[in-house]
């Protein structure tokens, strides 16, 4: 108890020095250097843990053999997307456990927490035996190093978002909400750019699926302990130790479903954005390589080009809505993306170039940054202090592990059925839903309720 009070008062102490003065307009150097350096830390365990996601994803098509004894490569994949589909379930329970470790013990200790969670489930991957040793135990110990990591990442959503909006310049969180997605995608690129490394420079197309497939995973791992090294000493937010008495005092799941339309408004928001986040990465290099044609170099190199260009839009599109509002942003996305989605994938489904697959990736990104450039704060917004961590983190998990986390499983299951169109307009619909939201909700730059405690 005496270790926990102490590095309470260690992050109390760290906080009050990093603190920015009441009179800065974001802009001042020593306020930007503060909070980039905040926000960096908290973020790089952001970048890692979705590198240990989307390696997953961006490996399956080496190691799905090892794990599944099917002589069809789609079969192969729908037995891989399956797990990583099902693993989603799980998200909403890390959300709820590392959601209330944050809003009642601080944030830095639930961020710690989830990266280490992340590490042992990214170590069980890289040293699991094939089917071909152990039967059925293969799949099965795969399913749960997944559940671990989706644990961790449904913890490390609602509390980095937490993070993120409370030390944020009140005049910038937009922007800082783009930089901190721009580590989202850079852990999504950093496996992609593992893979290129190891397909072009190091193993064949025969090693990577014998063994290769293992090595991002056993990085992974090594990123994660890097990132706890870095997060324990992060300070813990001004706006949490101004509350953190008032918040000791009242029951934090009281106050969750006192506050169940702020809840219900994530799952608005949340749900076209988190299919069409999801089709045009997990599911965009399978897209490629099973629907397009392309081999695996070009797939490879187009998901990192497009990722590159998503990852430069994001403090872009985050610092527009600092000046404009979230809800234009928000609208643009779901008007442009329900009336484009099947265009688009339609015509990238058709195209035999390479060049013109990755400009149509981009024109998707184009569109989809408007939400995901500041999804996390108007999430964030939404809630006061008391409960932000769970209340983003809960509802947002839920949606994703059912309109999220099964797109990949969703889409080639059309593809497998023979009508692959029918997931083009499966994804319109779930961004029309969003539309409806953003055009009911406030724009929660103006009305946000980041300075509540309760």
């Amino acid at each position: 108890m005496r270790d926990f009070e102490a590095s309470q008062n260690a992050a109390a102490a760290g906080a009050a020095k990093m603190r920015p003065r009441a009179a800065t307009d974001g802009f001042d150097a020593a306020d930007i250097r503060w909070r980039s350096k905040a926000i960096l830390i908290g973020s790089a365990g952001n970048l890692i843990e979705w590198y240990d996601i989307y390696a997953y994803s961006a490996f399956s098509l080496y190691f799905a053999g090892a794990f599944f004894p099917q002589s069809d490569p789609l079969a192969q994949q729908l037995a891989a997307a399956s797990i990583f589909a099902a693993a989603f379930f799980v998200r909403p329970l890390g959300a709820a456990l590392f959601g209330y470790l944050a809003d009642r013990h601080g944030r830095r200790n639930a961020l710690t927490g989830s990266v280490i969670m992340m590490c042992f489930g990214s170590l069980l991957i890289a040293v699991t035996p094939a089917y071909a040793s152990i039967g059925v135990a293969a799949p099965i110990i795969l399913a749960t190093a997944r559940m671990l990591q989706s644990l961790s990442q449904g913890g490390e959503y609602g509390s980095g978002a937490t993070y993120l909006s409370e030390v944020a310049h009140p005049d910038r969180r937009g922007f800082y909400s783009g930089v901190w997605y721009v580590t989202l995608i850079g852990g999504q690129l950093s496996a992609i750019l593992v893979l290129l490394a190891l397909q072009k420079l190091f193993l064949t197309p025969d090693q990577l699926k014998a063994w290769g497939w293992r090595i991002p995973f056993a990085i992974g791992a090594l990123l994660s302990i890097l990132a706890y090294i870095l997060r324990r000493d992060m300070p813990e937010t001004g706006l949490f130790l101004a509350a953190k008495s008032t918040i000791e005092r009242e029951n934090p799941w009281r106050i969750l479903a006192r506050d169940w339309r702020s809840m219900t408004l994530v799952v608005g928001i949340t749900i076209g954005g988190t299919s069409a986040f999801y089709t045009y990465t997990t599911y965009m290099q399978k897209f490629l390589r099973l629907s397009v044609g392309l081999d695996d170099g070009q797939t490879t190199l187009i998901t990192a080009g497009s990722l590159v260009f998503a990852l430069i839009l994001q403090p872009l599109y985050g610092a527009l809505s600092d000046r404009i509002g979230r809800k234009p942003l928000l609208i643009g996305f779901g008007a442009l993306g329900t009336l484009g989605t099947v265009p688009l994938l339609t015509t990238l489904q058709h195209t035999k170039s390479p060049f013109a697959a990755f400009l149509l990736i981009c024109a998707a990104w184009a569109i989809v940054s408007g939400y995901t450039s500041i999804a996390a704060i108007v999430k964030a917004e939404l809630f006061p202090t008391a409960i932000r961590a769970m209340g983003v983190g809960i509802p947002y998990a839920l949606t994703v592990a059912i309109f999220g986390g099964s797109i990949d499983w969703v889409a080639l299951a059309f593809k497998n059925a023979g009508f692959e169109t029918g997931f083009y307009w499966y994804a319109t619909g779930l961004i029309f839903i969003s539309l409806i939201t953003y055009a009911l909700m406030r724009d929660m730059k103006a009305h946000s309720k980041m300075g509540q405690a309760l």
